[in-house]
């Protein structure tokens, strides 16, 4: 493997498989909200993923409340539901945790940067013992900023004391997890897992590819 000592990963979709299909978009289609997708997805994500509520109750009281929807406990629910579900029957890819084995025992530094909800990813962690192969572990609600800015990353890289120059970032969102790298000032790298992005470079469709793909 080439010149880059450290690598940060996206979560989900990246090392994790979500436990439900696109929870993001079944609360975008059961909440039914005046705007397109992708708007609903930014303004959700800084309201649900960047703060530290007591429980998903809460966090979905101040979700409907951000879009000018009255609380309702059966919607509340509901919501709950599909976000449980998906870190409870979330999986690591299979090669994952071979592969970060083996970054770790050549002695990479490996991080872990992920917009995500209040405890959902260190569940998954502890479930599959997965926490022990990184060096940092990097949350949008503890932190309060989003990949998509780049902000997070940079808060990852600070933390391990590392420069910019001398980390790639592996994420399959090329609008999240590319977008947010490249604002940060760090290498991207995209994991396309369906191969469903090909014309994009650099790409890979799976972490064993990784030690090939790094510059």
């Amino acid at each position: 493997m080439a010149g880059k000592t450290t690598i940060l990963f996206d979560f989900w979709g990246t090392l994790v498989e979500q436990g439900t299909k696109s929870p993001l978009r079944q609360t975008y289609m059961y909440l039914r909200p005046r705007m397109g997708f992708s708007q609903f997805a930014s303004h959700f994500e800084n309201v649900f993923m960047t703060k530290e509520f007591k429980d998903l109750n809460e966090a979905f009281e101040k979700v409907l409340e951000a879009f000018g929807m009255r609380s309702h406990p059966g919607i509340i629910e509901k919501l709950v539901g599909i976000w449980n579900k998906n870190w409870l029957f979330a999986e690591p890819y299979p090669e994952v945790q071979e592969s970060l084995k083996r970054l770790k025992s050549e002695g990479f530094t490996l991080g872990l940067v992920s917009n995500t909800q209040i405890q959902a990813v260190e569940k998954v962690l502890e479930k599959h013992d997965m926490e022990k192969y990184f060096d940092t572990i990097t949350l949008s609600y503890k932190e309060g900023k989003l990949k998509t800015t780049g902000e997070l990353i940079k808060i990852a890289l600070e933390r391990l004391q590392k420069k910019e120059e001398d980390a790639v970032f592996i994420g399959d969102s090329v609008e999240t997890d590319i977008a947010g790298a490249e604002r940060a000032g760090i290498t991207p790298l995209l994991i396309d897992r369906r191969g469903k992005r090909q014309e994009y470079s650099p790409r890979i469709e799976s972490l064993e590819e990784l030690p090939q793909a790094i510059p």
